[in-house]
């Protein structure tokens, strides 16, 4: 960076990722963030440090411990070959540039991810899922976006396979809520890309439960476009994967999910037995760890019942719903946004304008409330 001096094996770096000193010390502070690494990077210090001097042309002198382990994480390489000058020859410097020093440079990062990194991101992710239930996933999807991408960067470069393991669970989760918020948005292609990453990375933790689950929720997908033959097959098929080895908890969500799968296909009778023995085989009382990524109970299994009842045109469904109704926590806003709007569907096609205004406007409001498109466009589509 420097005119009159040998260009330090950093400078190199810099040069070979077409990275300024403004660029890399904006990178540096977010790597130390991320980290946790109790170290900043000024402009002026990459400058010197990549330099290797000071400005008056006075050597640099010790690095700080913090500035030596962000500099040595981020890229790899120990400091002291990093402020050393790369030799106009080929030399021992020379063989930490390239395509092997950027590997050796992920594979350190990789080795940064432990129980308690994995854990982190759990505890990040549980907090957007309650954000998201509570306000909606509008304001959250970009976020976990990032997140998202963040963690599949890691992924590949994980080389302990308990870690690995842990950390692409933990995907799967990130990336079925991702799923799940997208769809809701409208965002249909992208929400079905979510879920395909869910079922990748279901396979890399070696988790037939987790792939069934991330299936499950590729299905409600193909519903929505007009294609419930197929999510029926996709639902079946992740019963069968998940038959003997997921939870009680997991196992009567994804038969309810197949019983709405055959509703949407007007099977009537197989759905309603599908939702039959959801019920029967859900545990009494599931533990905290069974199936942490699910909300699941008997009250929002009545609520997947009576929306496939609605969408079968069935009138015993304002009853279940509107008993789902007097006892749906209010933290569940989408919940009862979806539920109304069932509701409306039901209760026009029996003529009941009143009752089915009341719900529509109640539907309209929390719809907004939590930025659900997908709501509000199954109302427009009700009431015109």
């Amino acid at each position: 960076m420097e005119s009159g001096h040998r260009r330090t094996l950093l400078s190199e770096l810099l040069h070979q990722r077409g990275l300024t000193a403004e660029e890399f010390s904006e990178q540096a502070n977010r790597f130390a963030y991320e980290r946790g690494i109790d170290a900043t990077l000024s402009t002026r210090h990459v400058h010197r440090l990549a330099s290797g001097h000071r400005a008056d042309g006075r050597p640099l002198g010790p690095v700080r411990a913090g500035t030596k382990r962000l500099l040595e994480e981020m890229l790899g390489v120990p400091t002291d070959r990093l402020l050393k000058p790369v030799m106009p020859s080929p030399s021992e410097a020379q063989s930490w540039t390239g395509e092997a020093l950027e590997l050796r440079a992920r594979i350190t990062s990789g080795r940064a991810v432990d129980q308690q990194t994995v854990s982190l991101f759990q505890q990040k992710l549980d907090l957007t899922r309650l954000i998201d239930r509570r306000l909606g996933g509008s304001a959250l999807l970009g976020e976990l976006r990032t997140q998202i991408d963040q963690m599949w960067s890691l992924l590949g470069n994980v080389l302990d396979q308990r870690s690995r393991a842990a950390l692409a669970r933990v995907l799967v989760d990130a990336c079925s809520l991702a799923g799940w918020q997208s769809l809701d948005q409208g965002l249909l292609r992208e929400s079905w890309e979510h879920y395909d990453k869910a079922r990748s990375a279901a396979r890399v933790a070696e988790s037939s439960a987790l792939e069934a689950y991330a299936c499950a929720g590729q299905a409600v997908v193909l519903i929505d476009i007009g294609e419930p033959e197929t999510a029926v097959e996709l639902t079946r098929y992740a019963c069968a994967v998940a038959e003997h080895r997921a939870p009680g908890l997991l196992t009567s969500w994804l038969l309810a999910g197949h019983g709405e799968a055959l509703a949407a296909a007007g099977d009537r009778e197989a759905g309603l037995r599908a939702f039959d023995h959801a019920e029967w085989i859900m545990p009494a009382q599931p533990g905290d760890t069974e199936a942490p990524y699910l909300v699941f109970d008997e009250t929002h299994l009545a609520r997947w019942r009576g929306s496939a009842l609605a969408r079968l045109g069935e009138p015993e469904a304002v009853d279940v719903l509107s008993g789902v109704l007097d006892r749906l926590h209010p933290d569940f806003a989408r919940a009862e946004s979806a539920l109304r709007v069932d509701l409306v569907q039901v209760l026009s096609i029996r003529g009941e304008s009143r009752e089915a205004s009341a719900h529509a406007e109640r539907a309209r409001l929390l719809a907004a409330q939590v930025g659900s498109v997908r709501q509000r466009q199954r109302l427009e589509a009700l009431t015109g």
